[in-house]
């Protein structure tokens, strides 16, 4: 409640004299806050509440002039000793609202399509050496957050030195492959509740993670979402798409398009663990218990990609030992 309070006399201190309303508009998953700032003229602002002692606006900053390519808010006042932070209103309607409102696959294939191009934007800019990262030990440590949180604190399933060895081979053998894709700017968090429905091309949010990293990264997390689903048939086909706008606007993807797809879904593996992870560490550490709905999702898609490809054997025995089968037969790809 001071938080708000504080807010308030900050947006009050830049605009002084105006009768200024302030009403919630959104939270993420870690300690930030947004309010929307509605003037007497009803324009209006969205107001970043990122308490200092738990978070630091300046990568936010970074990362959205880096992104300044594609729609990202205008940043029109930056506060990093108070943690606040005034930005341009990009609406009430996001991808996911849209989608929520009206799954048509005209629909779904319209938006899906800007984000893909939105996403293509955003690559051709990349450049090494401007944002953090998304190295081998950064991986790791996502990597480990599904061991601790989801095998250990909510399955209450710690590994078996058996299973240890089961998760160290599937690991490598992934690493391998990840660090060995192209590098580009990564939003990491590209997926439809970060898009808004806005004039002319989709704002995008929540860039503050940004990193340099694999270049399948963010489509695979735009297609395998928490927070909705698409069918196998759609997926490849975004896929593709996405591939052929890459491929022609120079990006550094895959010559063939089944290596390019191999890529995304062992790229999606490490995302997928990565969320279990997180979601579960939410409901554990943090008492936000909701995500954990969206689990059963994600242990869907890894059960998915794990058993279509042999290399990946151990994960799919991992997780088999940890939640059991489904019944659907193993039928490996590679």
């Amino acid at each position: 409640m001071q938080r708000l309070e504080d807010l308030k006399a900050w947006l009050a201190s830049r605009y002084p004299g105006q009768d200024i309303s302030v009403e919630f508009a959104a939270a993420d998953a870690d300690f930030r806050r947004y309010f929307r700032a509605v003037f007497p003229d009803g324009s209006t602002r969205i107001v970043m509440d990122a308490p200092p002692d738990k978070m630091d606006t300046r990568p936010y900053a970074l990362a959205r002039d880096v992104f300044s390519m594609v729609n990202v808010p205008a940043i029109h006042a930056h506060d990093p000793q108070a943690g606040f932070m005034e930005l341009e209103d990009l609406g009430r309607v996001t991808y996911l609202d849209a989608l929520s409102h009206d799954d048509s696959p005209a629909t779904r294939r319209v938006l899906l399509l800007e984000a893909i191009d939105t996403l293509v934007e955003l690559q051709k800019g990349s450049r090494p050496d401007v944002l953090p990262e998304y190295d081998e030990a950064l991986l790791r440590r996502e990597f480990g957050l599904f061991a601790e949180w989801y095998a250990g604190k909510e399955l209450k399933k710690p590994f078996t030195f058996a299973q240890r060895k089961l998760w160290d081979e599937g690991c490598d053998v992934l690493l391998a492959n990840i660090l060995a894709q192209p590098k580009v700017y990564v939003h990491r968090d590209f997926i439809v509740r970060n898009l808004m429905l806005t004039p002319g091309r989709p704002g995008v949010l929540d860039f503050q993670d940004a990193v340099y990293g694999p270049v399948t990264y963010d489509l695979v997390s735009l297609l395998r979402d928490a927070f909705i689903g698409f069918d196998e048939e759609f997926v490849l086909d975004m896929v593709v798409r996405y591939w052929e706008k890459a491929r022609a606007a120079g990006l550094p993807v895959a010559e063939s398009i089944d290596d390019f797809y191999r890529d995304v879904e062992w790229m999606g593996v490490q995302r997928h663990l990565k969320v279990v992870g997180i979601f579960c560490r939410l409901s554990h550490r943090d008492g936000k218990h909701k995500y954990l709905a969206e689990v059963p999702r994600f242990i869907g898609y890894l059960k998915h990609s794990t058993r279509r490809y042999r290399e990946l054997a151990p994960f799919y025995e991992l997780i088999v030992q940890l939640v059991g089968d489904d019944d659907v037969t193993t039928g490996y790809t590679f």
